[in-house]
């Protein structure tokens, strides 16, 4: 299988996630800003998530377009990045709707973490394929950005089931950290 059939189908995965989401966003029944008050958490969490499937989504185009082949570990590594993505309407929708309590913000951490991960052993397993000495693995290098973002999830997590408000504040730090796209692949790819 080529990369682009690859892009191409974890493009349409993320489009449905997001679709997902914005169909979990439920038409106040009224007409005047009061009922609108009680729809905050719901969209907060909408945005948050929204950003950060808009980051994996650029980062994963980035990723991909610095490699030259795949191979099955890359469709598996790919997938499992895709599974932990596609729990993240679940877990917003969870989040919002019971108002960041403690549990959902702790959930959605931990999915957000495992989403890390995932990306982190895509990201690894394509270096593995294209060498040490390719331009993936140069722009990547050790990537402390990447394990500082687990750091804070781990501490979000642990936060949110004290001060679930504080966790989200954590995991809304690291989406600020990544929404400028990571600039080191494209920059290597592009020399």
């Amino acid at each position: 299988m080529g990369k682009n059939r690859l892009e191409a189908f974890s493009d349409g995965v993320i489009a449905i996630i997001i679709t997902i989401m914005v169909l979990e966003l439920k038409v106040p029944h009224g007409a005047d800003w009061d009922t609108l008050a009680p729809l905050g958490p719901v969209f907060l969490s909408y945005v948050l998530s929204f950003i950060y499937v808009g980051i994996y989504w650029n980062n994963h185009h980035h990723l991909l377009h610095s490699i030259t082949k795949v191979n099955g570990s890359v469709l598996w590594a790919n997938l499992h990045l895709l599974f932990w993505l596609s729990l993240i309407p679940f877990v917003t929708g969870w989040m919002g709707e019971n108002h960041f309590g403690k549990v959902p913000v702790a959930i959605y951490g931990v999915v957000l973490m495992m989403c890390a991960l995932a990306y982190l052993l895509l990201e690894h397993i394509l270096i593995r394929l294209h060498g040490k000495q390719s331009a993936l693995a140069q722009a990547v290098g050790n990537d402390k950005k990447a394990w500082l973002s687990m750091a804070l999830y781990l501490g979000g997590v642990g936060l949110a089931l004290l001060h679930p408000w504080l966790g989200a504040a954590l995991y809304a730090l690291v989406a600020v950290m990544w929404f400028i796209p990571d600039r080191r692949i494209e920059s290597h790819v592009n020399h």
